[in-house]
């Protein structure tokens, strides 16, 4: 069941919300906790019920990690120990369902044994909850995370909006406001705001991203040849995955704002950005965020100067790849990232600034190109991509190109000019949101958003980051 469903947004969705505001009449907290916690667990089983006791698993064993990290008395040996048993369970099983047959097939390749592989499903969003959860085990191992009750941690854990594909979210961000009045008190900003951020994201999703998707899918799936055919299908799916990634984000935001609760914003407009290093604190902010304080900064502290910068960052990147799928070119993809971080690094460094047109316009255009080992099936696939991407092509041939692929493909053409339109030419939810009070026209700009949005809504895909 996805946000951008009719099983979500007629049935699913009132039905938690009607419950929740029958249960905030008891003016008991716990009663709307555990509500949300049981319509969370309910939300993830219809779409995974066989993985719903991977995730019930993981959180209990969390919390009992917590609790012993957490506990006054604690010797040193222990506590390092129990951190060590939190790690290698959370990382042991992320590693087994997302990256073991890839593991074992270099390993089959290089040695050249027979290790059979498996045909394991990966649970969904656990490449997010697993990352939250190491995050406040940490914190509890070094003192900076505050006790919770089983019943706060559940809700922290499962949070339907934020569970699946996030944004991932600090334990100081979230269990504050499951603290006082604040679940059971009304706010009709917030839910305005709540309908507004929806009924955007939902447009981004069904009306903008799905068929984008579809042409650039088509192209590596391989119906699609020729020059301008790769061209459009990479920048498709540049514009697709933003689409598709920020309009889950934005209908999150806007259903935790129904209850109340305030999540962080994950995207800041990152085509608008003027150097990598800037394109990475604008997208998956939250996961970026996370790979900065668990990697990139554990790793700063040790050695000195520009080989510790550069080393920093390019095994950050590298981790960022490898979190994203297990192959190559995801690997591949990080690297390259990390490259354009670390020249972007090394000119701020050298005080050398680009003027911004230039520096935005390179910026986007080598963020496209890497995107194309990010959106290859395979390396070997990517560097066909490339290829026809950039193959010479006689001037006569090009024309004729040209007007075959117009001729085909004039609302693709005329999508992807509007999706340029709205990326750089309109504020993102974020700002929106930031200074946002309740106005008649918002009400009616929900309404259209929305009502464009259902019609579309029955070919609409499952959001790309679930495969992560």
């Amino acid at each position: 069941m996805i946000f951008s469903s009719y099983k979500f947004v007629f049935l699913f969705f009132p039905a938690v919300l009607l419950g929740y505001y029958l249960l905030r009449l008891t003016k008991r907290t716990y009663l709307v906790k555990t509500w949300l916690a049981a319509s969370s667990l309910f939300f993830y089983g219809f779409g995974s019920i066989e993985c719903l006791p991977i995730l019930v698993f993981t959180a209990l064993f969390n919390f009992g990690i917590s609790r012993a990290l957490q506990k006054e008395g604690t010797k040193k040996p222990l506590r390092a120990a129990a951190m060590a048993l939190g790690l290698t369970v959370n990382l042991g099983l992320l590693f087994y369902f997302k990256y073991r047959n890839f593991f074992f097939e270099n390993v089959n390749a290089v040695l050249g044994t027979s290790v059979p592989m498996l045909d394991i499903i990966l649970p969904l969003g656990i490449s997010f909850y697993t990352f939250q959860l190491i995050s406040y085990l940490t914190d509890s191992y070094s003192g900076d995370a505050e006790k919770c009750s089983f019943l706060d941690y559940m809700v922290f854990v499962t949070f339907f909006p934020k569970l699946v594909v996030g944004p991932v979210v600090s334990h100081d961000e979230f269990l504050p406001q499951l603290k006082g009045k604040r679940l059971i008190a009304f706010n009709s900003k917030n839910v305005m705001l709540g309908i507004l951020l929806f009924a955007v994201g939902c447009f981004k999703k069904a009306v903008m991203a799905d068929p984008l998707i579809a042409h650039a899918q088509a192209f590596y799936d391989g119906t699609g040849e020729g020059l301008f055919n790769s061209w459009s299908a990479v920048i498709a799916y540049t514009f697709a995955y933003y689409f598709d990634f920020s309009g889950y984000i934005d209908m999150a935001l806007g259903l935790s704002r129904f209850f109340n609760i305030e999540l962080p914003q994950n995207f800041n407009s990152p085509y608008k950005a003027r150097n990598f290093a800037d394109f990475w604190r604008r997208w998956n902010i939250t996961i970026s965020r996370f790979l900065e304080d668990n990697v990139f900064k554990r790793i700063f502290r040790f050695g000195n100067g520009k080989i510790k910068l550069i080393f920093a960052t390019l095994v950050t990147f590298v981790a960022s790849g490898i979190w994203h799928g297990a192959g190559w070119h995801f690997i591949f993809w990080g690297i390259a990232n990390g490259i354009f971080v670390c020249a972007a690094n090394m000119m701020t460094l050298y005080r050398k600034r680009l003027p911004f047109p230039i520096a935005w316009a390179l910026t986007f255009f080598f963020s496209v190109l890497v995107r194309v080992l990010f959106d290859s099936y395979t390396t070997t696939q990517a560097i066909s991509v490339y290829q026809t991407m950039f193959t010479p092509v006689p001037w006569q041939e090009l024309c004729t190109q040209w007007t075959a692929y117009f001729a085909e493909n004039k609302g693709i053409i005329a999508l992807l000019i509007i999706s340029a339109v709205i990326i750089f030419g309109f504020k993102n939810t974020g700002e929106l949101a930031e200074n946002f009070e309740p106005k008649p026209r918002y009400a009616v700009y929900a309404g259209a958003l929305m009502a464009l949005s259902l019609f579309c809504m029955g070919t609409v895909s499952g959001f790309l980051y679930f495969q992560f």
